[in-house]
């Protein structure tokens, strides 16, 4: 796959070309949902741009509990057609990036008064194999006490009763954003992070261009476009009251939250997902060197641009981790890092927030906006070829336009094409021989495999090029340049949060080498002695409202 140069010192090209250029279609909001219809309209030949307000996957897209699965809960209220088309979804997203979109197997244990039962859940897990198609080692299989306690020492012996054991898949959700993005620059697509929509422009009371900010230089312009797809996610019924169009159902939003701890601290052999003592399920996922643990479901009315973990987040979590696991005794102070992101749901009257359908739903406006809310992570290029077949079809039949049918179901994303996952072990073994004599380990070749795919080939030559005595550093200052370049990177803190993950994963690394990567970044973008000591406080408020839970206001 061509990797086309994407760099934000370009940005006043881009901005040029935005201002100029009459779309077939504008998207607004850049975390997966509208990533994937960039991809989809691009490859369809539409001409399209996409703009988002913050960093690409900077909403909800970088903070989901970063699973390609197929919605097992989802059974349980009889939502078939959810569940067989996100279980076949699994497949296709990991055959075109199996370096990014990695099998895990999944462990379901059965508990004395559990949520799943031994009858149901084989019952259940054979109609998940059916819908979503699944063959071969993958199917499931029912175990007893003694074989799951052979697969999970740590599961409390006295009240298990055997488990469920199956598939899935685990990805890195704001790299699959950014995938998506990038592989649509290969079309003529446009996109641009940091431009905030702000109103629309309308011609006969249809809308035909979007308003925006630059949130860099705040200068202020107009886009035009023959539609508008609004997929800001959580800010869906924002988007539509500046459209005055906010009718119908509106969104529920729900805060998810994840914890990130040392593996040592819940040594799990692989992914749990286990009930917590009032019925709810939670995901306890290995990662390297560390385990994530979630995700909760509460409902969440404050500020949509700041949201934190708090202490009654983080004990629930923890209570439900201890419970599931005795012998851990996990308290706050464990907690490395968190996360907490929001889930954009349709409202239905009389729901609980568990409650509520994981569908998603199109919205059209009188002036013709199409919005789209709700979904999943897994759904999220069905999602964008059912909103694209609505545009394409109002484009064909009033602009005499002839674009066809999607086909993202056959396009590799970027760092890939991949003939197998067997290539993509074997391309890490390669790195690892690469980087063997500087001291790194397979599983930081494994990292950087399942980060960048073939793209780590443009890394390497990085790597070697930079002289420093510590191997980590000239590593870092690779990744670094290579975001910078083709990954539209503006600041160190996308570098650390979204296009890494290590403000998640291995936040040490973050406080030790970001005063490195604050240099590098004013010595690339020529900033002030002053930029320095701004984006160095910024870090340190990250960290620490990722590394320590906060209070709650």
């Amino acid at each position: 796959m061509e990797l086309k140069e994407f760099s934000n010192l370009n940005r006043p090209e881009i901005t040029s070309a935005l201002k100029k250029t009459e779309y077939d279609l504008v998207v607004i909001g850049g975390g997966i949902t509208g990533a994937g219809i960039l991809l989809d309209a691009a490859s369809r030949g539409l001409k399209v741009a996409l703009v988002e307000k913050g960093d690409f996957a900077s909403g909800t897209s970088s903070k989901s509990t970063k699973l390609i699965h197929g919605g097992l809960r989802y059974l349980k209220q009889f939502d078939f057609g959810l569940v067989k088309e996100v279980g076949t979804e699994r497949a296709i997203v990991h055959n075109l990036a199996p370096h990014l979109v990695l099998p895990e197997k999944m462990l379901l244990p059965l508990i004395e008064k559990g949520s799943y039962g031994k009858w149901l859940t084989s019952i259940g897990l054979k109609i998940y194999d059916l819908l979503a198609q699944v063959d071969g080692e993958d199917q499931r299989k029912m175990l007893d006490k003694e074989e799951t306690l052979a697969l999970e020492p740590l599961l409390p012996e006295k009240i298990l009763k055997g488990a469920g054991y199956y598939a899935e898949y685990r990805t890195d959700d704001a790299r699959l954003t950014l995938e998506n993005i990038k592989t649509a620059l290969n079309y003529e697509a446009t996109a641009l992070n940091y431009i905030k929509a702000t109103n629309f422009l309308y011609e006969n009371g249809l809308v035909k261009g979007v308003k925006v900010e630059d949130i860099l230089s705040r200068e202020s312009y107009t886009i035009k476009a023959k539609y508008i797809i609004n997929a800001t996610g959580p800010w869906v019924d924002d988007i539509r009251t500046v459209n005055k169009s906010k009718n119908g159902h509106n969104l529920f939003l729900t805060k998810g939250v994840h914890l990130v701890f040392a593996h040592e601290k819940i040594p799990v052999r692989q992914s749990v997902y286990f009930d917590a003592p009032d019925g709810r399920m939670i995901f306890a996922i290995p990662r390297g060197k560390i385990t994530y643990v979630g995700t909760t479901d509460t409902p969440y009315p404050d500020d949509k641009n700041d949201v934190y973990t708090n202490p009654t987040d983080a004990f629930y979590l923890i209570k439900a981790v201890n419970y599931m696991f005795p012998t851990l005794n996990l308290t706050l102070n464990d907690i490395q890092s968190s996360w907490a992101g929001l889930r954009p749901l349709i409202h239905e009257e009389g729901k609980s927030a568990t409650e509520l359908s994981r569908k998603d739903e199109i919205f059209e406006s009188e002036s013709g906006l199409l919005s789209i809310a709700g979904g999943k992570l897994t759904g999220y290029r069905k999602m964008a070829e059912r909103v694209l077949d609505r545009a394409v079809k109002k484009l064909n039949t009033k602009e005499n336009l002839t674009f066809g049918n999607s086909k993202t179901h056959e396009i590799p994303l970027c760092g890939g094409p991949w003939e197998s996952f067997a290539e993509v072990k074997a391309y890490s073994d390669q790195i690892f021989t690469s980087l063997d004599s500087d001291g790194f380990t397979k599983r930081d070749a494994w990292y950087l495999t399942t980060t960048y795919g073939k793209q780590m080939d443009i890394i390497l030559d990085l790597f070697n090029h930079f002289e420093d005595d510590d191997a980590m550093a000239r590593l870092l200052k690779a990744e670094f340049h290579f975001t910078i370049k083709y990954e539209l990177l503006q600041n160190p803190l996308d570098f650390f949060i979204r296009r890494t993950g290590r403000m998640y994963f291995d936040i040490d690394s973050v406080k030790k080498y970001s005063p490195m990567i604050v240099k590098e970044y004013q010595t690339v973008f020529q900033l002030k002695e002053e930029d320095y000591s701004f984006w160095m406080q910024r870090i340190l408020e990250e960290i620490g409202r990722h590394g320590v839970v906060e209070q709650s206001s």
